[in-house]
């Protein structure tokens, strides 16, 4: 490929690859990454579809495996700084406990809700439904497709998704 058509390329798909990152990583610096670590596989392999359709599919796929897998080895190093900080577990158990609880949104239409108090609600989803969520809703994936990305068997994946939903449509109708 070219430099322009690169930057075609990239122009075309950024957007898209970012906002796959971005929802199932919640940091914009990390989905930056991903995003561009799925272009750049990409551009580097030069790989042959034929269709755009295949080529857009194939990077949402990758982009999604790249996410999940930032996403475990946070959780991992996360964890290893709590086998090392036993001294500072009072404080990171109140800021928890502060961080779930969220202000209110007003002046919104209780018969509807706005689609900043459904992304407020979906942050405060706890990773796994957040994650099952975002795939199933945003993205269209289905149960197999996304046992086959995460590892986790289908019937999992499906308590998973009634069980945040459930959550999900809680947590809205709690702010009404």
């Amino acid at each position: 490929m070219t430099r322009q058509e690169i930057t075609q390329f990239y122009q075309r798909h950024h957007g898209r690859l970012y906002n796959i990152a971005w929802r199932i990583l919640r940091d914009a610096d990390e989905a930056e990454e991903a995003m561009q670590d799925t272009i750049l596989k990409y551009v580097s392999e030069e790989r042959d579809f034929a269709s755009q359709e295949q080529v857009s599919t194939w990077l949402a796929r990758t982009c999604i495996h790249d996410a999940i897998d930032r996403l475990r080895k946070r959780k991992r190093h996360e964890a290893f700084l709590e086998d090392y900080a036993q001294e500072e577990a009072d404080e990171a158990a109140s800021f928890a406990g502060s961080e779930s609880s969220f202000a209110g949104l007003t002046g919104e239409s209780p018969a509807l809700p706005s689609v900043s108090r459904i992304k407020a609600a979906m942050d405060e989803l706890p990773e796994p439904y957040r994650l099952i969520l975002n795939l199933v809703l945003i993205e269209g994936l289905d149960y197999e497709e996304i046992a086959a990305l995460t590892g986790k068997k289908e019937p999992t994946l499906r308590s998973l998704y009634s069980r945040g939903r459930s959550k999900l449509m809680k947590l809205l109708n709690d702010k009404i």
